[in-house]
């Protein structure tokens, strides 16, 4: 396993698949607002690749990953309104040489994300 960093695992469980090109975005929360950490897309194998993953530009505090699904929804066909749209999720880092992996599983109607291994 990678010391430190964030990395994310993404599943479209209805249809049985990673989520290619669901956009991620992860910031830090700060006194001062959110600060943008990472962006990027699932690749073909529903991993996010970035250097976060790595633990570039991570340490202590506290930090939000946002799954874009109304957009990955979007691009697959299926009309707006969606259901589920920006699925935040807020979580802390207390020791920053820990990685921290976000498995995301979901479908149109409901979702499932937690710190995995």
């Amino acid at each position: 396993m990678t010391a430190g960093g964030v990395s994310v695992h993404a599943v479209d469980v209805a249809e049985g698949c990673p989520a290619l090109g669901l956009r991620v975005t992860l910031a830090a929360i700060e006194e001062s607002g959110p600060r943008p950490v990472a962006e990027g897309a699932i690749g073909p194998d529903g991993t996010f690749d970035h250097p976060v993953v790595r633990g570039v530009g991570i340490g202590p505090g506290i930090y939000e990953v946002v799954f874009h699904l109304g957009e990955y929804f979007t691009a697959r066909g299926l009309p707006g309104p969606h259901f589920l749209d920006r699925v935040p999720f807020r979580f802390t880092i207390v020791a920053a040489a820990e990685h921290h992996h976000l498995p995301l599983k979901f479908t149109r109607f409901g979702y499932a994300v937690f710190r995995g291994v």
